[in-house]
């Protein structure tokens, strides 16, 4: 899709910078995806590419620079991004790092924005790894897997528990610069394999209090993009890259279905009765699934511009993020048989599309558990730890 899936209201001019910068990337990106497989990684001049078009400035706050857009506007950059491929998408989402950054104390952000406000923060929370006190902070050690984006981050924060720490059962997070970090690659997996998300190794890190902060506590900055929760927007910025990843899937479809035939004699893919039908459900399917979610989205964000949000409210989020993912792999999923023996070949976008939106709903905060929290809280009862 060469523009903006919808019209953004209220259109800053760095939005509407963004849009016009963007497609030149995207071509790029698109051209380029198989190598990122093959790498395991994003390329620095992609990551560099997300800085221009404002990936992780977009969440960081105007007086460090940034741009405070909406969560909806984050949301539909890194579902284009998506479309062109999931991986660099996956990597893009952790523009939301802004976000949790955001819970970190005001001296420590001042040193975090110094040099400007495209900062990359990437890592790995679970599984908690015990840190230990000392008179300079908490000496981290530990390995952490699935640290998407890594090789590209400025800094990494990973998940700690230390002995009688008053974090209400929230999970206590230590940011350290990505130079004390060492990076185990074995990211060897069928989808997503351009993420990065490799093991995170810390040996010794002596972290101070004033770089940790605590995943879903109160942030230090004001305003309605700090008021909106930090973990229904990871999960929902996840989420997103399914969607636009299964977009990408049906243009595929659609695109070859005029003249594709049949090695069996049969009519041109248009032209059978039962790709009809198929495409038609999926193409509902997937528009329904990104409606909710923006929706969803939208009255969050509303919540957020008056105040505090409702916990029912987050709830919806998380329910329609999870709807977006498994909906989106789904899609792709008959995308791919629409195309038989099409989407066979390594190469194939249908193939990558199916692979890359089935781990996208893989994740742990878009898995049918996630669905059983939700259902928990709509159904009244109190809300699992963590969630929503």
């Amino acid at each position: 899709m060469n523009a903006p899936p919808e019209k953004i209201t209220a259109e800053t001019d760095a939005t509407a910078a963004t849009w016009d910068n963007l497609s030149p990337l995207l071509i790029d990106i698109r051209a380029r995806r198989d190598e990122f497989a093959r790498a395991q990684k994003i390329p620095d001049e992609i990551i560099d590419g997300f800085k221009r078009v404002g990936v992780y400035r977009a969440m960081a706050a105007r007086r460090f620079g940034g741009e405070e857009r909406t969560p909806a506007d984050f949301c539909r950059l890194i579902e284009r991004i998506s479309e062109a491929d999931g991986s660099a998408g996956w990597v893009a989402s952790f523009g939301d790092g802004a976000r949790y950054l955001a819970a970190l104390p005001d001296d420590t952000l001042r040193k975090v924005y110094a040099n400007g406000p495209d900062v990359v923060l990437a890592g790995a929370v679970f599984p908690l790894q015990p840190a230990r006190r000392s008179t300079d902070g908490f000496v981290v050690n530990g390995v952490w897997p699935f640290a998407s984006g890594s090789p590209g981050a400025d800094l990494i924060g990973v998940g700690i528990t230390v002995e009688d720490d008053p974090t209400g059962g929230l999970v206590r997070v230590a940011v350290m610069p990505a130079e004390k970090v060492t990076i185990r690659p074995n990211w060897d997996v069928i989808g997503l394999q351009g993420t990065g998300s490799h093991d995170v190794v810390v040996n010794d890190v002596i972290v101070p209090e004033e770089w940790t902060l605590i995943r879903g506590g109160p942030p230090t900055l004001d305003g309605p993009v700090y008021r909106y929760p930090s973990v229904a927007f990871a999960a929902q910025v996840h989420a997103i890259v399914g969607i636009g990843i299964a977009r990408s899937a049906l243009d595929e479809v659609i695109a070859m279905a005029g003249s594709r035939a049949s090695i069996t004699g049969a009519p041109v893919m248009a032209e059978r009765g039962y790709v009809q039908l198929e495409m038609a459900r999926v193409e509902a399917m997937l528009r329904s699934a990104r409606s909710f979610f923006y929706e969803a989205t939208e009255e969050l964000w509303n919540e957020a511009l008056k105040g505090a949000v409702n916990p029912s409210t987050a709830t919806l989020m998380r329910l329609a993020a999870t709807n977006a993912a498994r909906q989106s792999a789904e899609v792709c999923r008959i995308a791919s048989g629409l195309a038989g023996s099409g989407s066979l070949h390594t190469t194939s976008n249908l193939a990558r599309a199916m692979c890359d939106s089935f781990v996208v709903a893989q994740h742990a905060a878009l898995n049918e558990g996630t669905l059983q929290s939700a259902g928990r809280m709509l159904l009244g009862s109190a809300a699992q730890p963590g969630f929503p």
